[in-house]
């Protein structure tokens, strides 16, 4: 199920999604501070971690799916967000350098051709950074959190689709480890939490963060085909009992030409048989 525009707008509001943001947006510093005149693109819902990057980038979009709905952003300024398909963006080839994927994979209906089209609008050489749900995390298992909604994704699975889809990974980061309750105990110690599960490599982290590049080169898609017998039809002469010669087709019918084997009448002018 995906949560509409309202609902996450709410998480983030709160002091739980405050925390999230605050480990998340740590996890993307390095890629959200791009060089001077970088285009970067949210996917999703992507505005909570979208307002590190428009200080030094040339420009800055966010792009929501219909399903989730659309809010204004930024707060101050023209809005740069909009409504689109996921699987049809708005966009020409080849037009950004960044791609911020943020509640969007876990709710993807088909998450190749997500990524096919985010292949296409990035630039030779672009970046793309996916914030995705920990299968083996608490924030996968609990939907008190936008994490908690849709499909999560291990590792494994992760790589998996991104070199299918001609990405590769680059850089891994596991953050969230603190459970996703609304205690202010457990709030006020996330970050003892995040020291030790990056420090042990705990498996239980609410999220991946993990950055990838383009591939610039397409491998052919080589299609096996199927190898079979191919009857083609072919006419053999052969004569039956009753003088006729046969000429079987490609399809077992026989074709009969009759002709009269008997020799000539004597004294026939013509030469025809009697």
């Amino acid at each position: 199920m995906t949560l509409d525009v309202v609902a996450l707008r709410a998480f983030y509001d709160s002091p739980l999604g405050e925390t999230a943001k605050r480990f998340v947006g740590r996890a993307l510093a390095g890629f959200l501070a791009p060089s001077a005149g970088a285009r970067v693109m949210g996917l999703g819902y992507a505005t909570p971690y979208l307002d590190a990057a428009r200080g030094t980038a040339e420009r800055t979009l966010a792009f929501m799916p219909a399903a989730q709905g659309v809010e204004a952003w930024p707060a101050d300024g023209r809005s740069a967000s909009c409504l689109a398909d996921s699987l049809m963006l708005p966009l020409p080839d080849g037009c950004m350098d960044r791609v911020l994927l943020v509640h969007a994979l876990e709710n993807s209906e088909d998450p190749n051709e997500l990524f096919y089209e985010i292949w296409r609008v990035l630039a030779p050489g672009g970046r793309l950074a996916a914030v995705v749900p920990n299968r083996g995390g608490l924030w996968a298992r609990m939907d008190v959190t936008p994490f908690g909604h849709g499909q999560p994704y291990s590792r494994g699975q992760l790589k998996a689709l991104m070199r299918r889809t001609l990405f590769t990974p680059e850089s891994w980061t596991e953050t969230l480890y603190v459970p996703p309750l609304r205690s202010r105990t457990l709030r006020s110690s996330a970050p003892a939490w995040e020291r030790i599960g990056t420090r042990l490599n705990l498996p239980f982290a609410g999220v991946h963060v993990v950055e990838a590049t383009k591939q610039l080169h397409r491998p052919l898609m080589v299609r096996q085909t199927r190898r079979g017998t191919r009857f083609v039809p072919v006419l053999v002469p052969a004569a039956n009992g009753a003088g006729a010669v046969r000429r079987d087709g490609g399809g077992g019918e026989a074709a009969s030409l009759t002709r009269d084997a008997s020799p000539c009448r004597p004294g026939c002018p013509t030469g025809r048989p009697a």
